[in-house]
């Protein structure tokens, strides 16, 4: 009965704190002459999807979208992400599978007044342009 009981808490602390991550994650930054706009929602059933909108007034193809999608798991303060092979078609064309993301919160125990927002910074993954990347919480 003791193992039972120790089973469910620890599954509903998990829960609860994959809960605190869900959510849309965004980066803007615009100009005259350039736009970029990345999305990510991360959903509750563990699935995500991820937006990358990009605008260059002088570039061929002048605007670009591309998409992804797959599922996340938390790991400490760690998100996993993957993508099935069956996930891949014309229009989600990202493989996320191997990215690691580093979930960035204010502790509970700061009682300072520094203001850090919510965010992933993402630190592993084979699409070179994802690595380095800070989506912040909305």
């Amino acid at each position: 009965m003791k193992i039972l009981c120790n089973i469910l808490i620890a599954f509903c602390s998990t829960l609860i704190s994959a809960q605190e991550v869900v959510g849309t994650y965004q980066y803007h930054n615009k100009t005259d002459d350039f736009e970029l706009k990345r999305t990510l929602n991360l959903n509750s059933d563990g699935s995500f999807e991820y937006y990358n909108y990009r605008w260059v007034k002088n570039g061929i193809p002048q605007d670009t979208h591309t998409y992804g999608k797959g599922s996340w798991i938390k790991d400490k303060k760690v998100i996993l992400f993957s993508t099935l092979a069956t996930e891949l078609n014309d229009k989600f064309t990202l493989d996320f599978s191997g990215t690691k993301a580093r979930y960035i919160s204010k502790s509970l125990r700061d009682k300072s007044d520094r203001d850090i927002k919510t965010a992933l910074r993402f630190y592993e993954s084979e699409l070179f342009w994802v690595t380095g990347m800070k989506l912040i919480k909305q």
